[in-house]
Order: structure tokens, then sequence, then C-alpha cells
């Protein structure tokens, strides 16, 4: 990925990681746009940094995704990265007699349903341009469940499988196609109590980590995993997926 100069859009920019990439990448002489359901948060990211670009978008809602795709076609024709970070996790306990699907089916339409649309918004503009890519944010979940967060976590695989085929489909257009999975981040994603966690990396750790793997060029089959989350991605293969999936789901 191409690192400097670039038209960059994120989705879920104004907080966590995608505010993170934002100002990161800002901080390397991008133009940077960034999306979010919450016009305070737009706000807030624009008024710190006047050089962002922020659109309103609610991946659920076709008129607003239409909107932002007309926008982005007449006022940023050279947008060539996208990074589809929009994302929402929630616990869920199926044996309780209260459960039922709706936060599975709003984790779905955000985390699998957000991503592909936006994609399919978008990605007429970014074959257009050069140094093109697709960045989406899955998770080290993807590969070794939480199961308190099973629709999370299913949702991440779905992403992993997804992007390995657009991967394929595009590699000759050419669009880079690359996977973000992080690992257990010090954001508000499952709450407050998230971003003050001791047991969470830091979110500007995590982004530099990010930053020195793209700027190095060490990405494996389009994936950014640390080293740390190494034993989960390969927990099967090495025969270790028991005694991690025990020791994560005691």
């Amino acid at each position: 990925m191409k690192m400097t100069e670039n038209t960059i859009l994120i989705t879920g920019g104004t907080s966590g990681i995608g505010r993170a990439l934002a100002e990161a990448f800002h901080d390397r002489g991008n133009r940077v746009i960034v999306t979010g359901r919450r016009q305070n948060l737009l706000d807030e990211i624009i008024a710190k940094r006047p050089a962002i670009v922020g659109l309103p978008l609610d991946l659920g809602d076709p008129i607003s995704l239409a909107r932002l795709a007309e926008d982005i076609h007449a006022r940023f024709p050279d947008l060539n990265v996208l990074i589809a970070n929009a994302g929402i996790s929630r616990s869920e306990d199926v044996t309780a007699d209260s459960w039922d699907v709706t936060d599975a089916e709003e984790i779905i339409e955000t985390n699998i349903l957000g991503v592909v649309r936006v994609t399919s918004a978008l990605l007429p503009v970014l074959k257009k341009n050069p140094n093109a890519t697709i960045m989406a944010t899955s998770s080290a979940l993807a590969f070794l469940p939480l199961t308190s967060y099973p629709t999370y976590c299913a949702s991440k695989a779905f992403l992993h499988s997804w992007l390995t085929s657009l991967r394929h489909q595009l590699r000759k257009i050419p669009v880079e196609v690359l996977e973000l999975s992080p690992p257990y981040v010090q954001t508000e994603l499952t709450g407050v109590q998230q971003a003050a966690d001791p047991r969470a990396m830091p979110t500007g750790d995590y982004i530099a980590q990010v930053m020195q793997l793209l700027e190095r060029d060490e990405i494996t089959r389009g994936e950014l995993l640390l080293e740390r989350d190494h034993a989960r991605r390969w927990a099967e293969r090495d025969g270790t997926y028991d005694a991690i999936f025990g020791a994560m789901n005691p």
C-alpha cells in the first residue's frame, strides 16, 4: 500500500481504531475523509484537524450510502483507498430466556452488510485510480472465537473469507485488498470499560505497529496481523486450537 499522497475514506473514522488510523494517515500527508453516524463526533475531529473531511454515513440506510457515493464521485474522484472500519460488538447469552436475534441482526447489518455495501458503492471509483487499496477491519477473533460474542466473531470470520475471494478476483485490476485483524485494543467497541482495560493494547501502540507493517510491506496474504496474534491465527495448523480455545473460553 502506498503510504502518502492518497485520498482515503475511513468508515467508522470518528472514534477508536478508525480515528487513530485517520490521524496517522493524515500525519503522513494523505487527504483523509472520515464517515460516521454521530455528527457531534464528526464535528469534533474536524475541529481538531480542519483538513480532514467529515461526511455523515449510516451504512444501514441505502439513501445515506447513495448520497455518500454521489458525493465521492463528484468531489473526490481521485479516491484510491477505502478503509471499511465501521463495526459493532455485543455479547450474547443464547441460554437466557430473553435471548433473541436483535443484537445478532444489528451486528450482521453493520459488520458484514455494511462492509459489502460500502465496497460495492465505491469500487467503481477505486478501480479507476492508481495504487488502489481496500482495507477492512476484521479481528483476531475471526480465527478462534470468544464464545460470549458469537455473532461478532462469526461476522469477522465472514469478512476473512470474503476478503480472500475479493483479493483474488481483483488481482488483475489491480486493487490491493488488505485485512486488518486487531487484537483486544483499548477502544470503546464493547463499552467504556474496554478503553481503560489494562489487558487491552493501547490504541496508539497498536496503530504504530500497523503503520510499521504497512511501511515495511511486512504483510502475508494481505493480512495485517501482529506477531502476538499468530498463535490464534495458526492454532488449527499447529494443533493448539483446543488448548487456546479452552484458555479463552473457560
